[in-house]
Order: C-alpha cells, then structure tokens, then sequence
C-alpha cells in the first residue's frame, strides 16, 4: 500500500523560518519533559500515600484511594500538557502523517482521560459515602 501521500511536504514554517521552527521544537521538548515530570511527581506522591497507608493501622482503604485518585489527577495532567506538545510538533512540521497521528494521540488520551476521570469520581464518592 502506498502511503507516500501521508508525507507531504516541508512545511512554510520550516523552509521559511527555520530558527522559528527548531526553537518551538525545543519548546514542545520541553513541554514534554514538563509532562513527564508531572507524572513522575504523581508517581512518587502515590508511593508516599501508598507507604503511609499501608504502614497506618486505621482508614488504611480510605487513604490508599485518596492516593489513587491523586495519582489519576497528576496523570490527566500530564497526558494534557502531552496535547499541547503534540500540537506544536504538528503546527511545525505540517505533514499529514503528523497530523492523524496527534488525532489518535489524542482520540486516545481523551479516552484515558475519561476512563480516569469516571475512575477519580468513583473514588470522591465512594469517600462521601453516596
């Protein structure tokens, strides 16, 4: 199957622009470095809450949610802040593959973020006692 079609050109940014184009290439790195910091501030949030729960003798379940539903939060983060670095990696370089991949990335990290989010509200209730 030929998808040649899916490359495209060089994008106007980067032909005509190009210290406008490789410093917003800088820029979505480090946005992505950004997101993965978040996630990993998440993860080792939740290893402290899940310590703290297991080594605390009472409300041991409710804390460990509460760890839980935090590290769903600090993930969401995460995978939006992700978007917005896919989003210029795509404004860049212009290119049709580029282009229907950041739609899955996103189609897929939109589901993520439903699935937790349906998850973090499960957990806020069951808290409340509803």
């Amino acid at each position: 199957m030929d998808l040649s079609f899916l490359e495209g050109r060089t994008s106007l940014l980067a032909t005509d622009f190009p210290v406008l184009a490789e410093w917003l290439g800088v820029l979505a790195s480090v946005i992505e470095l950004l997101a993965v910091v978040v996630m990993a501030v998440g993860v080792f949030r939740f290893v402290a809450g899940f310590v703290t729960a297991e080594t605390a003798g009472t409300a041991r379940r409710a804390r460990l949610d509460a760890a839980r539903r935090d590290l769903g939060r600090y993930i969401l983060s995460g995978l939006e802040v992700l978007i917005v670095s896919d989003i210029i990696h795509t404004a860049v370089s212009m290119q049709l593959a580029d282009l229907v991949f950041l739609g899955l990335l996103v189609v897929i990290r939109s589901a993520i973020s439903y699935f937790l989010g349906r998850e973090i509200e499960a957990i806020e209730r069951q808290e409340r006692g509803e």
